[in-house]
This record gives structure tokens, C-alpha cells and sequence, in this order.
């Protein structure tokens, strides 16, 4: 929740300008309000927009909602969905989460589904148990979905200046990879993001493990610099 117009323009001005490589997928995920004003400023750049999360529903009286034939409307191509601090504030359930990729898909946008531990559960030894809870109790019943994306987004990694080792990393990817094969079939095709405290000076050791396959980037995406840095790392992976 970050931003305002004069802010957006400087720092997505300096995105385009930074001439970011071919051959990475680059997105932009903004509030709602300032949306419409970042895929026009993206426009014809390489870069594109996408929500920050999307309603259940494709259109009603669902008031404060914003439905996904909205979000592809105004020129969206991708959507965030069960984001950890939607879990956290908004008490998500798998069943809602498996909802919002339905009709995101139906609508043409590609849907980012994060699934991610807390530092609790890690300590616990539980955080490969709940990442497949997480991940079979919302795609086992979904029909197939070729564009989907999973990002792996550690809770304890977020915001908190902690970040999971490549090692860690790869070791969860890996074992999602694995899950998605038997839960829908396309492990090997689906794209992995790790998620948690992304830097520039961290990205490059991140990509160069097998099955991560890109970033979500939080902190670090406001800063056109460093921003433009993990995109490069990206490329070079």
C-alpha cells in the first residue's frame, strides 16, 4: 500500500527508462486507484500491470470489492492471489483463494498464487506440510491452469530484513515442483518465484538455483535501481 501519482510517474519513468533486458516477464502490481494510470505509463515498454489481489465473484453487489473482468478491463494481464498479508488480515480460505484463481483465468489473467510458511511452523519442522496443504487444498479440484505461477514466500522472510538462503530456497522449490506434478500435473512447466526480502545483492544467487524461476518483489520494487538490478539478474540467470 504504497504510492501516490507524482511518485508513481517518477518511479515508473525511471523503470522504462532503465532499458531492462529482453526475455523476462516484468510486472507491476500497484493499488487499485493508481492502476489505470501505471499500465499507461507501461505501455508499449515491456512492462505490464497487474492487481494486487481480485474479488471471488465477476461482478455484483459485493461493494469495495474488484472483480477480475475489471482488473483485465483497464489492461491488467496478471493478478496477485492469497498473498500472506491477505491470509494474515483478511483471514482467506483455501476455498476463497481457489475462487479468486477461477475467475481470474475466466477473465485472461494469469493468476500469481503464493503459498509460504511462518517462522513458527519452519522452527516446527511443519513448513513442507503446510506449503502442500496450501498448495492441494486450492488446486487439487481446479481445472488446469497453463499460465499459473507459484510464488514461494516465506512469512518469516517478509518485510523483516530476513531472507531464506538460496539453499533453503531451492530445497522448497524443488519440493513444490515435485507437489505440483502429482496435484496437477504440470510441475515441470509451471513457473516458481521465491518471495521474501528479495534484494538486488541477493538475486543472482537466487536464480541461479534450478527451480526458481523469478521473484516477488516487495520492498525493493520501489526503488527503480534495484528494481532494474533483479530484473538484469533475471536475465542473466
Amino acid at each position: 500500500m504504497h504510492g501516490r501519482l507524482a511518485a508513481n510517474q517518477a518511479l515508473l519513468d525511471a523503470l522504462v527508462q532503465a532499458q531492462l533486458p529482453a526475455g523476462v516477464d516484468v510486472v507491476v502490481c500497484p493499488p487499485y486507484v493508481y492502476l489505470q494510470q501505471v499500465a499507461a505509463l507501461c505501455a508499449g515498454s515491456g512492462v505490464v500491470a497487474g492487481g494486487q489481489d481480485c474479488s471471488h465473484m465477476p461482478e455484483g453487489a459485493y461493494t469495495g470489492e474488484v472483480a477480475a473482468p475489471m482488473l483485465a478491463d483497464i489492461g491488467c494481464d496478471w493478478v496477485i492471489i492469497g498473498h500472506s498479508e491477505r491470509r494474515q488480515y483478511h483471514e482467506e480460505s483455501s476455498s476463497l483463494l481457489a475462487a479468486k484463481i477461477a475467475v481470474s483465468v475466466e477473465a485472461g489473467l494469469a493468476p500469481i498464487f503464493c503459498v509460504g510458511e511462518t517462522r513458527q511452523e519452519r522452527e516446527a519442522g511443519e513448513a513442507e506440510m503446510v506449503v502442500l496443504a496450501q498448495l492441494r487444498d486450492v488446486l487439487a479440484d481446479l481445472p488446469s491452469v497453463p499460465e499459473l505461477v507459484i510464488a514461494y514466500e516465506p512469512v518469516w522472510a517478509i518485510g523483516t530484513g530476513l531472507t531464506a538462503t538460496a539453499d533453503e530456497a531451492q530445497e522448497m522449490h524443488a519440493f513444490i515442483r515435485t507437489k505440483l506434478q502429482s496435484i496437477t500435473g504440470s510441475g515441470e512447466r509451471t513457473r516458481i518465484v521465491y518471495g521474501g526480502s528479495v534484494k538486488a545483492t541477493n538475486a543472482a544467487a537466487l536464480f541461479a538455483c534450478d527451480d526458481i524461476d523469478g521473484a516477488l518483489v516487495g520492498g525493493a520494487s520501489l526503488h527503480a535501481a534495484d528494481f532494474a538490478a533483479i530484473v538484469r539478474a533475471a536475465a542473466a540467470a
